[in-house]
């Protein structure tokens, strides 16, 4: 029985995820160093990460936080930093 892209889905971890997707940047690179791959790689994850927590939480800065696993002075930072807007609600 075929396996639909939803359940493929669901069998790679996050964390597979982004090895993959790690491995993929560096060999398109080629014979590129590249560097401060560190924050750079925070830079483009961070903010959608921080995007869609704030959207499921419908814009609860605490929520967020608290999801997120810091303070909700740390996710302002953050949200300024990236220069997020914050909406409450649907």
């Amino acid at each position: 029985m075929k396996k639909s892209a939803l359940e493929a889905d669901k069998q790679i971890t996050l964390r597979q995820n982004v090895q993959v997707a790690i491995r993929r940047y560096l060999e398109d690179m080629g014979q590129s160093q590249p560097e401060c791959l560190y924050r750079t790689l925070m830079a483009e994850v961070e903010p959608p990460l921080i995007e869609e927590v704030l959207r499921y939480t419908q814009g609860n800065q605490s929520r967020t936080a608290k999801i997120l696993g810091m303070t909700r002075n740390t996710l302002r930072a953050k949200l300024n930093r990236y220069d997020i807007p914050v909406t409450n609600g649907k």
